[in-house]
């Protein structure tokens, strides 16, 4: 018997409906009656949240944030309190709590809130009973007692606070998929399961389009080093470990492909060239929420210059608004936008140690007469902006250029 504490986190299509609820209260049943202590994080059923969204967009097509958070966290409530009562059909003595009530403390920001603080206290109290936890993801409540939600992919983030807080001795992500693999294994059909990657690949992998982990849960992670294993519910077989950065990884020279086809591309055109006005643009983006992600910036020639950077395509409409006002701040002669777009990226630690990793990237991307539009890098990645009805074929390429496929 053990008497380690994990905390599982099962995802929307883990959950989507009753048939499935049970077959998490079998699995979790199974670990209780092993003698593991238990916290459980669930998301909503299936599409839930999704249809939520669309029920808000039926009423009005800009919802007040507040009210938006007050509705889509209702999904993960129902889920929770289904499998305590699938759990107690089997003899498991087991509760569920919303996130405010365990202790997640979130600052003000609605429908994309950052956590603040987590207590606990609770969830502790219930554990010393023996019975199993189980946890609202996505939520928490704010210094003003408002109801928060944490984003896309927030019951990751979820997990992971929790699993921190509480010393857990792993943090188990269960989802559709049996692992992380080198690329998509819907677009490439060879694509391999990794045993292990490290913190830093799988943020960047995250970050880059991968929709295993959410990338802000993968930051907490790193940040904690708190033990990730990302696994199928449908199985029981090994997933992914996240973990530090092993020496045995440098050997790796690109860990995995990810194409992200949710970013849209905005040009600022003809900006005079002169300091401080990159300044005023991302400033007043930054000041609207608006995420921006790659920035590039035209020569100038003519004491005027072009400036483009992406922005996801959720924001895009948002980003078009505050663009009128920062193109007649900065006097430029207008702004044009591409939402017909994939950025493709390259992960591996191993780029540190190895050369010409860049060159056989767009080697593979002009075998197939795929034109790169932009390009950034850091120390453990390279992400270049395509057209996205290309965005099949380039990863297709790029995992095959670099040998990933199944041995």
């Amino acid at each position: 018997m053990s008497n380690s504490l994990i905390v599982q986190k099962y995802g929307g299509s883990s959950v989507a409906n009753t048939e499935r609820i049970k077959a998490v209260a079998k699995r979790v049943a199974g670990y209780s009656r092993r003698g593991h202590n238990l916290v459980v994080v669930v998301s909503a059923l299936g599409d839930t949240t999704d249809d939520l969204l669309k029920l808000a967009g039926e009423i009005t097509s800009a919802p007040n944030e507040r009210e938006l958070d007050m509705l889509i966290s209702t999904g993960e409530q129902v889920s929770m309190a289904l499998l305590a009562m699938a759990l107690h059909k089997m003899g498991i003595d087991a509760i569920s709590f919303t996130g405010a009530q365990v202790g997640i403390l979130t600052d003000g920001s609605h429908t994309k809130a950052k956590i603040v603080d987590v207590s606990a206290d609770r969830i502790r109290r219930e554990l010393k009973k023996k019975k199993v936890v189980i946890v609202a993801g996505f939520q928490g409540i704010d210094p003003e007692h408002e109801i928060t939600t944490l984003g896309r992919g927030g019951s990751d983030i979820t997990a992971v606070a929790l699993a921190k807080t509480l010393n857990a001795e792993v943090c188990e992500i269960y989802t559709d998929v049996e692992g992380v693999y080198t690329a998509d294994p819907r677009v490439v059909k060879d694509a391999k399961k990794l045993s292990r990657i490290s913190y830093e690949e799988m943020l960047e992998l995250a970050s880059l389009g991968a929709q295993v982990m959410q990338a802000r849960s993968m930051e907490v992670a790193k940040k904690f080093s708190v033990p990730l294993h990302i696994r199928s519910s449908f199985t029981n077989k090994e997933g992914t470990i996240i973990s530090k950065e092993v020496k045995a990884m440098e050997d790796v020279l690109v860990s995995g492909v990810t194409a992200n086809r949710g970013e849209a591309k905005v040009t600022i055109c003809s900006v005079p060239d002169r300091p401080g006005v990159a300044a005023v643009i991302f400033k007043r983006l930054a000041q609207s929420n608006i995420n921006v992600d790659m920035i590039i910036q035209n020569i100038s020639r003519t004491g005027y210059t072009d400036v483009s950077f992406t922005v996801p395509v959720a924001e895009l409409a948002r980003t078009k608004q505050v663009m009128n006002q920062i193109v007649k701040a900065v006097k430029a002669k207008g702004s044009i936008y591409n939402s017909d777009i994939a950025k493709i990226s390259i992960v591996g630690v191993g780029m540190r140690s190895h050369s010409g990793v860049a060159a056989k990237l767009f080697d593979a991307l002009a075998s197939k007469k795929i034109n790169v539009d932009m390009i950034s890098t850091s120390e453990i990645k390279i992400s270049c902006v395509i057209n996205k009805k290309y965005s099949d074929k380039a990863v297709q390429a790029i995992h095959k250029a670099f040998d990933l496929g199944k041995k």
